[in-house]
């Protein structure tokens, strides 16, 4: 065979290898959020119990990816209560994200995100989740259903949830996929690197009894 042609043979193989490992879909590996027009009457509902307050130690991450490649980032700011009664959440729980504290793996990332091709952070500075359902479900985790409010679009989402409640503790953890478009989120990336629709959510979740601290609220 001519040398030439065995080293033009052997960078293409390495080439598509490469372009092969930079374009998984991470959304492709959790569980895909079931979407639906909001439902109604998802005010937050406060019902009787104890009030446990979102800690700002919690986590809301998001992992976004597209031909050549991912980011990660995720909320720094946000705040929220679930009341608790005979060791079970009641009412319809709701947290609220300051979308100005976007942040991601890359500081140029981060301003596109808070432009206008993203979140538009300054039309829609804050994104809110009311729960709506909390149903078990198998594996001994949770269904839960509620209204995103998210880039001025209101959908119902439904997730799967590991929830714990204890006397001195609330822990909720999650990942699932949301589809960007659904909150009109539109911007596609480049020609030659397609941003994906698909996003991984990931949430930590933990609160506890007692007041708020400062760094439990939203900024202003």
């Amino acid at each position: 065979m001519n040398p030439k042609h065995t080293t033009s043979a052997l960078t293409l193989t390495l080439l598509l290898a490469g372009l092969g490992a930079g374009c998984s879909d991470p959304a492709s590996d959790v569980p895909q959020a079931t979407t639906g027009a909001a439902q109604p009457g998802a005010a937050n509902a406060r019902a009787a119990g104890t009030p446990y307050v979102l800690r700002a130690e919690s986590k809301i991450g998001f992992v976004g990816s597209k031909v050549t490649g991912s980011h990660s980032g995720g909320f720094t700011n946000f705040a929220g209560i679930f009341m608790v009664d005979g060791g079970k959440i009641a009412g319809t729980p709701q947290f609220k994200i300051a979308m100005h504290s976007t942040w991601s793996d890359n500081d140029r990332l981060t301003g596109h995100l808070k432009n206008a091709d993203f979140f538009e952070v300054d039309t829609y500075p804050v994104s809110t989740f009311t729960a709506t359902a909390l149903e078990p479900a198998a594996g001994g985790q949770h269904q839960v259903t509620g209204n995103l409010e998210l880039h001025g679009v209101t959908k119902s989402i439904s997730f799967p949830a590991a929830i714990e409640v204890g006397a001195e503790a609330l822990t909720v953890k999650a990942e699932f996929a949301i589809n960007r478009r659904d909150f009109n989120i539109n911007y596609p990336g480049r020609p030659n690197d397609l941003i994906r629709d698909n996003v991984v959510i990931q949430l930590d979740l933990k609160a506890t009894p007692g007041p708020a601290r400062p760094e439990d609220q939203l900024a202003q």
